[in-house]
């Protein structure tokens, strides 16, 4: 009996997966920006760039599972929260909801990371596996350094919510949050290096 080939995964350029993992934070903060301009009281505006985000998440999401068939772990989880936050931020008309969303995507994040270490699994692997090849210390390292970085932007993301105003808090989404993720991904540039596995490495 001949075997089939299992055909290998398809990826998205990374210019496309960029585009469709911030494009919706983009709207986000642009359909905010300018909701006044269209009629949009100014305590309205959010409850609208939250409708838009919603639905450009959904958007996002589905183009990705068109163009491979499948969807990546995280960016699947923000959406599920993106939406069910979301949703409850439109139904209660409470803002209260879709400002903790980061602090429940990124606590998530670290937590499942860091419990997952506690239990000797390196779960990151599992969503990088693709992108390095690095030894089972180098994945424990990285899964560690990237558990509490979570849990410091969802700290973060609390103080800012709390203490500043909404208009800041969108920007700082766009202008605080991926800026300081891109730093910390390339600052994790030698770990990378130094654990990469080689060819020979059964580790």
């Amino acid at each position: 009996m001949q075997i089939e080939a299992i055909p290998p995964r398809r990826h998205l350029p990374p210019l496309l997966k960029l585009a469709l993992e911030l494009g919706p934070l983009v709207i986000f903060f642009l359909g905010n920006a300018y909701a006044e301009r269209f009629g949009v009281a100014p305590d309205q505006k959010l409850f609208v760039a939250t409708g838009i985000f919603i639905v450009a998440t959904l958007v996002a999401l589905t183009i990705h599972f068109v163009l491979v068939r499948r969807l990546p772990i995280m960016p699947m989880v923000s959406g599920v929260v993106v939406v069910v936050f979301g949703g409850l931020t439109l139904a209660l008309q409470d803002k209260t909801f879709i400002m903790m969303k980061p602090t429940i995507v990124n606590s998530l994040f670290g937590l499942v990371l860091l419990g997952g270490l506690a239990f000797g699994k390196s779960l990151l692997s599992v969503v990088l596996d693709s992108m390095f090849a690095l030894t089972a210390e180098g994945w424990r390292k990285l899964t560690f350094r990237w558990g509490l970085f979570f849990l410091l932007l969802a700290a973060l993301n609390e103080v800012v919510w709390r203490t500043q105003t909404e208009d800041f808090w969108v920007s700082f989404k766009v202008f605080g949050i991926m800026p300081l993720t891109v730093l910390f991904a390339l600052a994790q540039t030698p770990l990378l290096m130094r654990h990469e596995r080689k060819d020979a490495d059964v580790t």
